[in-house]
């Protein structure tokens, strides 16, 4: 097995971590750290992802797939995460894990760590049901879409195939405002004024 690309607080004190960050040795990479020439690819982050939830059945989804993808500055901690229908998985450490259908589609093995594939994550993040949880997530779904080249009209064509699954309508609305906003002004702009905003 090769060795980890990641240190963590079983390998070290979380003091001597932290020191080795501001020495500029180690950069966080989630509650995990790794050198700073480790490349910060979504194989590292998903190690992370995995460290932090300790079960190899849990999968990464909503904004902590939005984070493996590259999507995300940094993680929700605690990450949000989701397991197949039917598994029951201890949580800890204030984790919010979903029992979920899946399709084996749907996901994507990073280092050993099923994460939700772009188009899963976008459709995930675009039916957030609260105006408070969109505001935040919109610029995590401009920045999926410009980070993996997922496009808008794959996003919208999976949504139409959804049906009447709760919160497609109001998910197709919020493809089509950040799809018109991105055609007319271009993405960072786009990223720039949904975050400020409060839909």
């Amino acid at each position: 097995m090769p060795p980890s690309r990641l240190v963590t607080t079983e390998d070290w004190p979380e003091a001597e971590l932290r020191a080795a960050v501001l020495a500029g040795e180690l950069v966080a990479v989630g509650a995990c750290w790794a050198s700073v020439a480790e490349p910060q690819d979504p194989a590292l982050r998903a190690a992370s992802f995995a460290w932090s939830t300790g079960d190899d059945r849990v999968i990464a989804s909503g904004r902590s797939a939005a984070w493996t993808w590259g999507a995300r500055s940094r993680p929700p901690l605690p990450h949000d995460a989701c397991v197949r229908a039917g598994e029951r998985v201890r949580q800890s450490g204030g984790d919010r894990i979903r029992e979920i259908a899946i399709d084996e589609d749907d996901l994507v093995l990073l280092a050993g760590t099923s994460v939700t594939s772009p188009t899963r994550t976008a459709l995930d993040l675009l039916r957030t049901a609260s105006p408070d949880g969109w505001a935040e997530r919109a610029a995590t779904v401009v920045g999926l879409l410009a980070v993996t080249g997922v496009t808008a009209d794959h996003v919208r064509e999976r949504l139409h195939r959804l049906g009447t699954v709760p919160m497609v309508r109001q998910a197709e609305r919020r493809l089509a405002e950040l799809a018109g906003a991105a055609d007319s002004t271009g993405t960072t702009a786009v990223v720039r004024a949904v975050s400020l905003s409060r839909r």
